[in-house]
């Protein structure tokens, strides 16, 4: 049977039940979601009724739902055209001979897109030099003339706060691109691509090759070339604190390789570096090391909201604006991209707290939640992205951000960031075939034995309805099994719900 008729048959066969017995007896169906803890808040948005809910005023981890908050509160406060700066400033300028007698400071402003990513957000592989920021500032550099720096490369994130990880995050999160070191200077995400590919012969060792091409890492590699149809078994472990890291297991001969996503050390330290060694390239000498420099949550020396130009003085040698905000909030949303929603949580605490942390921006999260209406016992968060386990959300606290933004001027934009089903995003693989095809407006959200689905849905005749539906603690068979379940209740409730 097509999936378009499966779905039509299940709503013919419970459409007479009512809405609540059908959704009830769809998550009866399925071993997973039966065991499972359910929540779910579904309004008319142009009548203001709830059709449905289940356990709508109980704490859930929302997963990524959470990014709904950061990606609404960075919308609101900072406005869909902000842009973000990053300059590159000579402490003392070049002379005639295009000499810098100090260091040059690599200053980053929160912008998340230092990348090979397209913009506007598109479906498909990221391709391109994941460089190309650095190229491009290096290329300005030179262009001014300078031929030698005497002390070295600066990599300046103090715009931010130095608070790397959140609470609540796992203790493997920030090993890879799930959750890399938060910084006001960030590089490619903050990561590195490592393909592990076979040697040439049995017992040799892998060969490896990162992606963008540096020396950051001193890696420690003991994976083993075994013969063709063996096992492709191999861990990777990276040393806090330091440029170590670990790498054994064994890759079959002639084996297509495998690539991993490691997250840097210091993403301020790597921007310095790859800058440095793009100047190299160049012909520029540089001499002295590539280096960060940080500010930390007791600086004395924080100067709060002092334009950086104030802040920072010297000779601006080279400058990179974003796209505006609108474009990577698309991002954020479509992708569940963690580390962009913690840029953006920053964003705003600097920009309307005089403080890019995490403390800055969760005041501004909760005087935002006050000003919609949303209780103080509505939610609990750690985070922006919702990578933390410490997270907690009501089905109805989200009911109350969506209808906020449905009602507010900035509708289109904000429903254009969400994932639609069936056709991009975190979406692109679900409701195809399904009357909820194109109809579904939504972020996802997963964790280990966590669930999520939220945004809005639009019927047949033109109106909609949000929706907020959380399940947590299920276990025992993949999650794909309880996802599925969710897609039937959406379509459902606009099969069937009225």
């Amino acid at each position: 049977m097509k999936p378009c008729a499966a779905f039509l048959l299940i709503g013919a066969q419970l459409f007479g039940a009512g809405l609540p017995e059908s959704i009830l007896k769809t998550i009866d169906s399925s071993p997973a979601a039966r065991t499972a803890f359910w929540g779910m808040q579904v309004v008319d948005l142009a009548t203001g009724k709830t059709i449905y809910e289940l356990n709508p005023d109980h704490y859930f981890v929302p997963a990524s739902n959470a990014k709904l908050f950061s990606t609404a509160l960075a919308l609101t406060r900072l406005g869909a055209d902000y842009t973000f700066q990053t300059r590159v400033v000579a402490e003392i300028p070049p002379d005639a001979d295009g000499r810098v007698r100090g260091a040059l400071r690599l200053i980053g402003g929160g912008d998340p897109n230092l990348s090979a990513r397209a913009i506007p957000y598109k479906m498909g592989p990221t391709t391109g030099d994941p460089l190309a920021a650095i190229q491009d500032l290096a290329s300005q550099i030179v262009a001014r003339g300078v031929k030698r720096v005497d002390g070295g490369i600066i990599g300046d994130d103090t715009a931010y706060v130095w608070q790397p990880y959140a609470p609540g995050w796992g203790l493997d999160d920030p090993m890879s691109d799930d959750g890399p070191p938060i910084s006001a200077l960030t590089l490619n995400d903050n990561v590195l691509m490592l393909l592990v590919r076979p040697g040439a012969t049995v017992g040799s060792l892998a060969a490896l090759t990162l992606s963008p091409p540096t020396e950051y890492y001193r890696i420690d590699n003991r994976v083993r070339t075994v013969a063709a149809g063996g096992e492709r078994r191999f861990h990777f472990q990276r040393i806090p604190g330091s440029h170590d890291a670990r790498l054994w297991g064994t890759i079959p001969l002639r084996d297509r390789g495998q690539e991993l996503l490691i997250s840097v050390e210091d993403p301020a330290q790597f921007a310095a570096q790859a800058l440095r060694e793009a100047l190299e390239r160049r012909g520029v000498t540089v001499d002295g090391p590539a280096v960060a420099e940080h500010r930390y949550p007791d600086d004395a020396s924080d100067t709060g909201q002092q334009p950086e130009e104030a802040r920072i003085g010297g000779t601006e040698l080279a400058r990179r604006t974003s796209a505006p905000l609108l474009e990577d909030l698309r991002i954020t949303a479509k992708v569940s991209q963690n580390l962009h929603a913690e840029l953006l949580l920053r964003a705003v605490g600097r920009a309307r707290r005089n403080a890019g942390s995490f403390e800055g921006g969760l005041a501004e999260m909760k005087a935002f939640l006050d000003e919609i209406g949303v209780e103080p016992g509505g939610y609990t968060l750690y985070d922006g992205s919702g990578l933390s386990r410490l997270d907690l959300l009501t089905p109805a606290t989200v009911m109350k951000l969506l209808r906020y933004m449905y009602d507010s001027p900035m509708r289109e934009k904000w429903i254009s960031i969400l994932p639609v089903g069936g056709q991009d995003g975190t979406l692109s693989s679900r409701f195809g075939g399904s009357p909820a095809n194109g109809k579904v407006y939504a972020k996802t959200g997963s964790l280990s034995h966590v669930s999520a689905l939220s945004g809005y849905m639009q019927r047949a005749d033109g109106t909609w309805l949000a929706f907020s539906m959380f399940v947590n603690n299920y276990g025992g068979r993949p999650p794909a099994e309880v996802r599925g379940v969710m897609d039937r209740i959406c379509n459902l409730i606009l099969e069937v719900g009225n």
